[in-house]
């Protein structure tokens, strides 16, 4: 009988294995259009990347580009507030993807220190509109990231010194309300991202230069405190998720030097790993999405601004914390894939499969005997995906990717 959403194995007899792949690349891409900039905001809209607003080396931007993946090329397009937006130049700014529109706010810019304003583009009408003001102070390097159609927005400083109170927007009623402040210190210069169904924050100055790193869990509003960031302490760095892994990269550290190295936390594992270095010039605050699996970095500053950009594949960490030998065929696949057990299965486990955003596939699983079972993934979309087997209390044992072709 085929079951959906999950079926009920266990494993005995366990042993433990590791993960080993191939290395993670960087390559360098098409330049951004436009002048050099740093503290860029960004979002993700219809498969396209897109930078807006800036600070260059003669003033604030409020210039946006979209990048499309397959031309590898930039375009320019509507600025911030349109033709005659006049007042909206701004840096350090929050930048934010929800229901299908593009979304920047906050920062600072010519005509103040802190804004709290919002704006929103329509790919579709390509027009901009306001929205309604963030419920917050006005501040400027604060972080963002979308959970389930919602966007959070937090920390930062305002005119009274940092901040770590947050909020969350929501664009279908233009309303926003205030959550739990974020459970580290009040700070300005972090890294803000989304991997699977949570939000992360870490990194930063709130006074000094930080190494912790949180966990937002929107289901019950509450901070988790998870392994501190092996690197050095940092401001001014970038951060993206690409479930099941999370990486910082880049930034400015206690002893005044930018920064090029790169971090992957493991989700499963709650431990980071190091990676291989970014192969632009060293940075802060720079730019960062994520289309497809393939994170996109670039622009930033290093005593001069820069414009330059660069594409990271990364190899996803997914070394189980124990337990039983794995093997998958065939992968790729494009219709069912077959895992086999090196023992016998026999208790209350459960097997799921997650798409890179961390959403659950609602896909086919049978099992064939004690040692075998089929996942169907034929009404799949060709990509990488991860399959997941847990034990009782949701212990998490193993993990893997499947490809689908």
């Amino acid at each position: 009988m085929i079951t959906y959403f999950h079926i009920r194995i266990v494993a005995i007899y366990l042993v433990s294995v590791s993960y080993i792949s191939a290395q993670d690349t960087w390559v360098q891409k098409d330049s951004v259009n436009g002048s050099p900039k740093s503290s860029v905001a960004s979002f993700v809209l219809d498969g396209d990347g897109w930078f807006v607003s800036g600070l260059g080396s003669v003033d604030f931007s409020r210039k946006m580009y979209s990048y499309d993946v397959g031309q590898d090329d930039w375009d320019d397009e509507l600025s911030i507030g349109g033709v005659n937006g006049s007042g909206l130049n701004r840096g350090s700014a929050v930048g934010f993807s929800v229901n299908g529109k593009g979304y920047v706010g906050l920062g600072q810019g010519n005509f103040a220190s802190f804004y709290s304003d919002l704006w929103e583009y329509d790919p579709v009408s390509e027009s901009w509109s306001q929205r309604a003001d963030f419920l917050g102070s006005a501040r400027r390097q604060a972080v963002s990231f979308t959970i389930d159609s919602f966007a959070y927005v937090g920390t930062g400083q305002d005119q009274n010194g940092y901040t770590k109170d947050f909020y969350k927007y929501n664009s279908v009623t233009n309303t926003w309300s205030q959550i739990a402040d974020f459970g580290g210190s009040a700070r300005k210069g972090a890294v803000g991202f989304k991997m699977g169904a949570a939000g992360y924050v870490g990194t930063g100055d709130d006074g000094i230069y930080t190494n912790d790193f949180w966990e937002y869990q929107p289901t019950i509003d509450t901070w988790v405190e998870k392994a501190t960031f092996p690197g050095p302490n940092r401001t001014g760095a970038c951060g993206w998720g690409i479930f099941p892994s999370g990486f910082i990269a880049c930034g400015y550290d206690a002893t005044l030097n930018y920064k090029n190295d790169v971090w992957q936390y493991n989700y499963y594992n709650n431990t980071w790993s190091q990676k291989s270095d970014f192969i632009g010039a060293k940075r802060t605050n720079a730019s960062t999405f994520v289309i497809d699996g393939v994170a996109y970095l670039g622009m930033g500053y290093n005593g001069m601004f820069l414009n330059d950009f660069y594409a990271y594949s990364p190899v996803l960490e997914l070394k189980e914390k124990s337990n039983c030998t794995i093997n998958i065929f065939p992968n790729p696949a494009t219709s069912l894939v077959a895992l086999t057990f090196n023992n016998p299965l026999n208790n209350n486990y459960n097997v799921k499969v997650f798409d890179l955003k961390g959403q659950l596939c609602h896909v086919p699983i049978k099992m064939i005997s004690s040692v075998k079972l089929l996942i169907d993934v034929s009404n799949l979309s060709s990509g990488i995906y991860i399959y997941e087997l847990s034990g009782e209390f949701s212990q998490k044992l193993y993990s893997g990717k499947i490809i689908v072709k």
